[in-house]
């Protein structure tokens, strides 16, 4: 049986007005098949996310809020055809893989709410396999120094970042991190794909405490461990629907 890292993967990558998951929304998306020898697949969307998309976001992935209205389609359309592209991986048997999962998965998540569309994980129950690079990255070299964002992992696994910050250049780099971390090490490239899901669960949870620990006991930041979550791969909903 080939190794999953052998088959198609489905890489994913939002940009999005802001960093809260709750509150704010969906400006990119990209899904992009690759892998197994056949060629590259990739949807990408540019959504009118209906508020003013911050200076600060905007610079950061380049949409404006007036660009995003001209050029944008509803974001009701984009995260219900968003949903459907990633269901569609999920079912077929691909793994997602998404730097950061969780951040990008439960904005998808609240944003399905938000519109009345039906979530992801309503459609494909528990066969959502995820694949994080940043969750291994921090698994396997958990003391190096530096950052630990896609452009750094990229420098780190010796990774080509064509366009940073554009939604499918950084899903085909997050893919390629992942495919370069699983032939590097044994343990997580031969793995079952549900024992690698299992144990980045673990691991990411892991990680959120460690990241809290160290805000606790550092001078001026203490109250930034109450902000870390450690639910992975996506932060569940509150029963109220949240994300209003």
């Amino acid at each position: 049986m080939a190794a999953w890292f052998e088959g198609r993967l489905a890489g994913f990558d939002l940009e999005t007005t802001g960093v809260d998951v709750e509150t704010d929304r969906i400006v990119t998306a990209c899904v992009v098949q690759c892998g197994a020898g056949h060629p590259t697949q990739s949807a990408t969307w540019l959504a009118d996310p209906g508020v003013e998309i911050p200076e600060g976001a905007a610079k950061v992935h380049g949409i404006t809020t007036e660009r995003a209205r001209a050029e944008g389609r509803p974001a009701a359309e984009v995260v219900e055809q968003l949903v459907a592209a990633l269901a569609e991986c999920v079912l077929a048997g691909q793994p997602v893989v998404a730097m950061n999962a969780s951040f990008d998965l439960t904005i998808v998540d609240r944003e399905a709410r938000r519109h009345g569309v039906q979530p992801l994980v309503d459609i494909v129950g528990g066969d959502l396999r995820v694949v994080d690079p940043r969750v291994l990255d921090k698994k396997i070299d958990p003391y190096r120094r530096g950052g630990r964002k896609l452009e750094d992992l990229c420098r780190t696994y010796k990774v080509a970042l064509d366009g940073a910050h554009s939604a499918d250049a950084d899903a085909i780099a997050a893919c390629r991190v992942a495919w370069r971390i699983a032939t590097k090490e044994p343990r997580i490239g031969g793995a079952p794909l549900d024992q690698l899901h299992a144990w980045q669960v673990e691991w990411a949870r892991q990680q959120a405490e460690s990241l809290a620990d160290y805000f606790r006991r550092t001078p001026g930041k203490e109250s930034w461990a109450d902000g870390v979550r450690g639910e992975w791969p996506f932060i569940p909903a509150q029963r109220d629907g949240g994300g209003r």
